[in-house]
């Protein structure tokens, strides 16, 4: 997945986006991420609202920033609530609590919020959480054994505990479960739910909206099964704001809950009190998102098709609604509001060498190259195949049989200088420029005799860096040598607010009288001499 599609890891360069092992991104505008790489170091970036971040203060980051007392942990999850609280659980199955707090909701006997990851200790010490999720202000935590753990706000029951007292640590949840297996667990803003080892399926908390799938809308203080699933075999559960999703072993989506942005796909925006069939026309689904602050659904199918409905970037989708994705995240970067993670990304550290960063390599190669280019005394190797793919130039210059350079292993270029060529050859393997502004304008004359339309752009943009009050005038006339309107356009802008400086430079006086006069009244037509 291009993991530049989320806002906020588009800052961050490729380097280390590739040592990335998993990330979880957050916050009300999704512009908050905690981030564990391959070396098993935790990093956080973002607005950092009331201490989200873990870094033990609240000043943002643009730049990762280490979580040192969680690097090192082996942390396999992390799960966000909406009050900006954090859950992280290592690898051997200990759980960190950090954030915000006001509803207890990190687990630690208090309502004080914590600055940075803290272990939370009681009935989980010794126990071993293998999964954790967040609604609004309350968690919950699943271990090995299959036990529910839930604690922090419980005014709809979300607790699970049989009444609305808030509770300020990790509580096992009993009642209805207590004496089976659960093997998944998931929140929405008010409601929890447990997926049993038997494909059953039991929820509690608020029922406001259905979200808890019974048949009524009456808030549940212990687990209760959700109705009409008695016949299927349940294999996924995922909760949005106020609506469920559950996948059976057959394929089949059923939805329930809030419905007013169509997030349940059923086609109009009725609100469901029991689960519903989501278009069986589509075929057999292999797996389905959503996210508790959002309204959007939805799923990957056989074919690897995904499809999505409910809240999408303002509009109401009623219905499944084909994507051109191929990871169900991607419609969460691009389609939710806010845009944020609907489970923790994970990573696959590749193999091999990305197709980028193999054709930045073969760059100047002798041991592959199939030409060399003479500038200067020196060589530089290139691909013919690239440069014919690349460039019209090259590519009219290797086709046909009339160029004297067509047949040739090595060419001779005494036109341009070698910082220059270089750096249009290189331009060619990676789309960098990568040059110093003092040789910008060679790189301008061979974009375009090479009739290197964007690399000209390029190049343009490259030489405004360097216009001051000495140079603006011949930067000018290079603009109309070379039909570089942006060139152009930005020095005559310039000379509008120092023209007098400018007409009195050396440069100014020695352009050609056609020129300065063009200079003159371009100038003046931007209102230079109005006052």
């Amino acid at each position: 997945m291009d993991l530049t599609k989320w806002t906020v890891l588009s800052l961050l360069d490729n380097k280390f986006l590739r040592n990335l092992k998993m990330a979880v991104i957050f916050g009300n505008m999704g512009s908050e991420v905690i981030m564990v790489t391959t070396d098993d170091d935790v990093y956080a970036m973002g607005c950092n609202s009331s201490g989200c971040l873990g870094l033990g203060d609240t000043t943002s980051a643009l730049q990762p920033r280490k979580i040192e007392s969680l690097c090192k942990k082996k942390i396999k999850g992390l799960a966000y609530g909406s009050g900006l609280h954090l859950l992280a659980f290592s690898d051997s199955g200990e759980l960190y609590t950090w954030g915000y707090n006001t509803y207890s909701q990190l687990g630690n006997g208090n309502t004080n919020h914590t600055l940075s990851p803290s272990l939370v200790g009681g009935v989980l010490a010794g126990k071993t959480v293998i999964q954790v999720g967040c609604g609004n202000h309350h968690c919950l935590a699943l271990t090995n054994e299959g036990e529910v753990f839930a604690w922090g706000q419980n005014n709809g029951g979300q607790c699970g505990s049989g009444t609305t007292t808030g509770q300020s640590v990790p509580r096992r949840v009993t009642s209805g479960i207590g004496g089976h297996k659960v093997v998944a667990i998931a929140c929405g803003q008010l409601t929890s739910m447990a997926l049993l080892d038997d494909g059953d399926l039991y929820g509690w908390g608020y029922n406001g909206n259905g979200e808890l799938g019974i048949g009524n809308n009456n808030n549940q203080h212990n687990p209760v099964r959700v109705s009409n699933l008695n016949k299927v075999f349940v294999t996924q559960i995922v909760c949005g704001f106020a609506h469920c999703l559950a996948l059976t072993d057959q394929g089949e989506i059923y939805a329930w809950g809030a419905n007013s942005y169509g997030q349940l796909g059923t086609g109009y925006k009725t609100h469901h009190l029991s689960p519903v069939i989501v278009n069986s026309e589509l075929g057999k689904a292999v797996e389905i998102a959503a996210c508790h602050l959002s309204h959007i659904s939805a799923a990957m199918f056989h074919d690897g098709k995904i499809f999505m409905w409910g809240h999408c970037r303002g509009h109401s989708i009623f219905s499944p609604s084909l994507t051109p994705y191929t990871h169900l995240d991607e419609v969460f970067a691009c389609y939710s509001t806010p845009a944020v993670t609907w489970r923790t990304l994970q990573f696959r550290a590749r193999q091999d060498t990305p197709l980028a960063e193999t054709l930045r390599l073969a760059f100047n190669d002798e041991n592959t190259g199939d030409l060399c280019f003479k500038v200067a005394g020196n060589s530089i190797w290139v691909h013919k195949a690239i440069l014919r793919i690349r460039c019209q130039y090259y590519r009219a210059m290797f086709q046909h049989n009339t160029w004297a350079e067509a047949d040739q292993e090595t060419v001779e270029i005494e036109q341009f200088s070698y910082p220059v060529y270089y750096c249009f050859l290189k331009y060619l393997y990676t789309d960098e420029v990568d040059l110093p502004v003092d040789e910008a304008l060679g790189l301008l004359d061979l974009a375009n005799a090479y009739c290197e339309t964007e690399l000209k752009s390029r190049c343009q943009h490259l030489i405004r860096q360097s216009v001051n009050t000495e140079n603006v005038a011949v930067l000018f006339a290079t603009g109309l040598k070379y039909e570089a309107q942006d060139l152009e356009e930005y020095c005559l802008r310039f000379a509008v607010h120092h023209l007098t400086a400018v007409v009195q430079t050396e440069t100014f006086s020695k352009l050609e009288e056609a020129t300065m006069k063009h200079f003159i009244s371009r100038v003046a037509r931007m209102g230079a001499f109005r006052y």
